[in-house]
C-alpha cells in the first residue's frame, strides 16, 4: 500500500464501526447523491451509505470524490481538482499533501452502489459509484438550462418551471399555435454587428419552442439568422419539424429543419448554421426602401411528424 494508506484505512474502519446500524432516511437533495437508503459492507461490518457517502465528499468543493484521492500525512482527504486549488496545503490541518493516494478509500468507493442524484426529478436506477458521474452529466432527467440568449442567465429547472421563468423573469413573448408571422425592425441596419432580438417561445402540440433571431458575422461577412429551438431532449425534438421564410421585392428564402433541443446551447446551434441564414444585403433588399432599415418578416410553421 502506498504510504500513508494505512492512516486512511483506520479512519474509515473507525468511522464505519461507530456507525448507526439502522438505515436513515432524509429529504432527496440534488447536491451530491441523494441515497439514503442503500447499505454496504466493510470489514465485516454493516453501516449507513451515507457515513461512506460523507467520507467521500471533498471538504472543498463538497462534490463527491473520485481517483485519484489525495490524503494528508494526518489523513484527512481532498479530490484532484481541489488539491491545485489549496496550493498543496491540506484544508484541514495546513499540514503539505505531498502526492499520497488514499487507496483505501478509492477502494471503498468501488464497492458502493448509489442512486443518480436525480433521483427527485424522475430517475431512479441504481449505478456502481464510478459509473454514477458519467450518467448524471447525461441523465435525461437533468434540469435544463435556460433557453434565453439575450443575456447570461444561469438558472436551471425542469420545463414547466422554465416556461414559467421566461415568461415572468424575462419577460418574453408568449404565442400559442404552430404557425407565426414575426417582425423585426431595425433603423439603421448598417449599425447592426452583433445582435440579439427578444426571444420568442410558441406553444403547440403540448411543448414549447423558442424562436431565436440575430446579427452576428459569420467570417467577415455580416449576417442574420432565424432557427427554432425545442424545450425537451434531443429524442423528442426529432418528433417535430419546422420552416422559417423570409421574403420581399419578388423573391423568397425558405429554410426547412428539425428543431434543435435545448440541451444544445444557443451559441452552440448558432455556431453550426443549422437555422435560416440572411446575408446582410439581401436582408436589406428584402427589406426595400433605402436599404438602410431592417424590416424582415419571418413566416413559419411547426408540425408533428407523423
Amino acid at each position: 500500500m502506498a504510504p500513508g494508506g494505512g492512516i486512511c484505512k483506520e479512519i474509515i474502519e473507525s468511522r464505519i464501526a461507530f456507525a448507526d446500524y439502522e438505515t436513515t432516511t432524509s429529504n432527496v437533495e440534488l447536491r451530491g447523491s441523494p441515497c439514503r437508503k442503500a447499505t454496504t459492507g466493510f470489514g465485516g461490518n454493516t453501516a449507513s451509505t451515507n457515513d461512506v457517502h460523507e467520507l467521500l465528499e471533498c471538504p472543498v468543493c463538497m462534490n463527491l470524490m473520485y481517483p485519484p484521492i489525495y490524503q494528508c500525512p494526518n489523513g484527512h482527504t481532498v479530490c484532484s481538482n481541489c488539491k491545485a486549488r489549496v496550493r498543496n496545503s491540506c484544508p484541514t490541518c495546513r499540514h503539505e499533501l505531498g502526492n499520497i493516494r488514499c487507496l483505501a478509500l478509492e477502494k471503498v468507493a468501488e464497492s458502493l452502489e448509489l442512486p443518480c442524484r436525480y433521483q427527485i426529478l424522475g430517475c431512479h436506477d441504481i449505478f456502481p459509484y464510478y459509473s454514477k458521474l458519467k450518467h448524471e452529466k447525461n441523465c435525461k432527467y437533468r434540469p435544463y438550462n435556460c433557453p434565453y440568449a439575450g443575456a447570461e442567465c444561469s438558472v436551471t429547472g425542469d420545463i414547466p418551471f422554465l416556461v414559467m421563468h421566461l415568461k415572468n423573469d424575462h419577460k418574453v413573448d408568449m404565442h400559442d399555435g404552430s404557425t407565426f408571422n414575426h417582425r423585426y425592425v431595425k433603423a439603421n441596419a448598417q449599425e447592426v454587428e452583433n445582435a440579439t432580438w427578444m426571444l420568442t417561445v410558441f406553444n403547440c402540440f403540448g411543448r414549447q419552442f423558442c424562436l431565436h433571431f440575430e446579427a452576428f458575422h459569420l467570417g467577415s461577412a455580416p449576417v442574420y439568422m432565424a432557427f427554432l429551438r425545442f424545450m425537451g431532449d434531443e429524442d423528442e425534438a426529432r418528433q417535430f419539424s419546422y420552416t422559417l421564410e423570409v421574403g420581399g421585392n419578388g423573391r423568397k428564402l425558405t429554410w426547412q429543419g428539425i428543431p434543435r433541443s435545448i440541451r444544445d446551447s444557443h451559441r452552440k446551434v448558432r455556431d453550426s448554421q443549422d437555422g435560416l441564414i440572411i446575408q446582410r444585403n439581401l436582408a436589406l433588399f428584402f427589406s426595400g426602401g433605402d436599404k438602410q432599415e431592417l424590416k424582415l418578416k419571418v413566416a413559419g410553421r411547426i408540425w408533428k411528424e407523423q
